[in-house]
């Protein structure tokens, strides 16, 4: 197979101090992790990008544990950039988060850009405990300025206590099923994103299904969790909507 496969892997746990220790903080080829200063007993972790990619027929992950006690906040130093490669496989990004009983995990990357003539799948997939808390956001924007968009398909699957709470694909891009840019869909945006919220007071108190403002609606699920989808014509006004979106839930 070609093009270059990487994995990172980030473990948190608890010190026993009130803080948050990284027994394992792992880079692999183009994914690089840099631990940068926390606040309280949160750790952070700055994901870098240390060459161009995912290009075609690459095959990246990142893997985050965090365990109970602990508390992680991972973000990316800019955005992931799809290009086409030497060939025409596509190429594929898996992101696997486990967050046990009364741990926390903010997964708060950058968008994710899918340029003109590349192919990626990228599968998020977050397994948490039943006292678990979660923040995790996703943004893809379909190609730069001016440019028509990749082939991109993007799963995002979250469980908690071991039961599906959300199963969700969107594929979009010329290789993508008729229908992804209309009105039931896309509405001719080439920005959209959602931020996944697991909170243990969600069980009792679910949020209530509402607008936020004319690009994103916030919709209970079926679970201790909330989910807010927005759409917009570009990067800027998607990342001002779903951070109106959290404020709007008091979530910082």
């Amino acid at each position: 197979m070609s093009g270059v496969h990487a994995t990172a892997r980030i473990v948190a746990r608890d010190d026993g101090r009130g803080g948050t220790g990284l027994p394992v903080l792992e880079s692999d080829g183009p994914l690089a992790l840099r631990r940068t200063r926390g606040t309280g007993d949160e750790a952070r972790v700055m994901l870098v990008g240390a060459m161009s990619g995912p290009l075609g027929g690459d095959r990246f992950a990142v893997e985050a544990d965090v365990g109970n006690g602990a508390r992680l906040h991972v973000r990316s130093a800019a955005a992931t950039i799809a290009l086409p490669g030497q060939t025409k496989e596509e190429a594929h990004y898996d992101v696997r988060l486990c967050v046990a009983d009364g741990g926390e995990l903010h997964w708060m990357p950058e968008q994710l850009i899918s340029v003109k003539g590349s192919g990626l799948s990228v599968t998020t997939r977050a397994d948490l405990g039943a006292d678990a808390r979660l923040v995790l956001r996703e943004e893809q924007v379909l190609g730069r300025a001016g440019e028509e968009p990749g082939t991109l398909t993007s799963r995002l699957c979250v469980r908690v206590a071991g039961r599906v709470v959300l199963d969700q694909e969107l594929s979009c891009g010329p290789g993508a099923p008729a229908g992804w840019d209309g009105p039931a869909v896309l509405a001719g945006h080439r920005a959209v994103g959602q931020i996944v919220l697991v909170r243990p007071e969600f069980a009792t108190e679910p949020v209530t299904a509402r607008s936020v403002g004319e690009h994103a609606c916030v919709v209970p699920l079926a679970g201790p969790a909330a989910l807010v989808t927005a759409v917009a014509p570009d990067a800027l006004l998607l990342r001002r909507v779903l951070d109106t979106a959290l404020a709007d839930l008091h979530i910082r």
